[in-house]
């Protein structure tokens, strides 16, 4: 029997077929090239949060139905770095129209919006990257060390940065390797430098960020302690971010002790009612524990 990720990466390609059937990948990629430039993520103080706008999780179910213009608006007022827009249809009831307007909403804010799906193509960047998006999460355990680079390569054409998603120590090492490959880690003609000034400044626009999910993607099981004994294994020159678990400002400031710069938050926010005091909560904590 195969896990979830094999069956949403199985699905994404399906998807993938369908969407060349309606658009040519040249077409589309015109269009993405046509596409204005988005904010740059910048990274403030010590310690971030990239807010997630989801209507399902697999693990809890329906979210609710809340309107996405006034929800990711509250995450952009509540100082969010980034605004993470889930567009798998099946199990999170996303769309590509979802993204699209985050992204026209947030632009007034200077807040980028990034796709997280299951991409397994560059023709996935080109769909994001046409409907505003700014970002892009990659999956380690999806791709090849070729396919890696590929998608890496294609966000850095496309001027997006991506978050590499990794699980375990093995997968941190993939991820960073794929990144030292094919991604700068900022593009010099837009970005501040990283590096030590970065990580303890918290200045900086990185292209690519190392992103640490707890969340076992075949089995759905959440462990958080991982973030703590994954610690050692962080790259210092990348931006780490702790994915799944994060629902309380406590979590925020746990992981910002054990070396994480941002956290990725989704469904502590779509429950929230004020979900732009939520934010502001936690990103004191982080920054107070940082």
């Amino acid at each position: 029997m195969t896990g979830f990720l094999d069956r949403m990466a199985a699905a994404s390609r399906m998807r993938l077929e369908e969407a060349h059937a309606r658009e040519p990948v040249a077409t589309l990629r015109a269009r993405a090239f046509a596409t204005p430039l988005p904010p740059p993520l910048l990274l403030r103080d010590r310690f971030n949060l990239i807010a997630e706008f989801k209507r399902r999780s697999p693990s809890l179910g329906r979210l609710g139905d809340a309107d996405i213009v006034p929800r990711v608006t509250a995450y952009a007022q509540g100082g969010a770095a980034a605004v993470s827009v889930l567009t798998e249809p099946s199990q999170f009831h996303g769309s590509l129209e979802h993204l699209a307007t985050a992204a026209a909403t947030l632009a007034a804010f200077g807040v980028p919006v990034m796709r997280k799906d299951f991409l397994v193509d560059p023709y996935q960047l080109y769909e994001a990257r046409a409907a505003g998006a700014g970002g892009a999460l990659l999956i380690v355990r999806m791709l090849s060390r070729e396919a890696l680079t590929e998608m890496t390569d294609c966000a850095r054409e496309l001027g997006m940065f991506v978050v590499v998603e990794a699980f375990d120590a093995a997968d941190i090492e993939r991820a960073t390797a794929g990144i030292r490959r094919g991604c700068p880690l900022a593009s010099p003609e837009l970005h501040a430098p990283l590096g030590d000034t970065h990580r303890h400044l918290g200045r900086g626009t990185p292209a690519a960020l190392l992103g640490v999910n707890c969340r076992d993607l075949q089995t759905l099981e959440v462990m958080p302690h991982r973030f703590a004994e994954l610690a050692d294994a962080l790259p210092r020159e990348l931006p780490c971010v702790a994915e799944s678990g994060i629902t309380t400002p406590d979590d925020c400031a746990e992981a910002a002790r054990d070396g994480y710069e941002v956290a990725l938050v989704g469904s502590a926010l779509m429950q929230a009612p004020d979900p732009a005091g939520v934010i502001r909560t936690m990103l004191a904590a982080g920054r107070a524990a940082a």
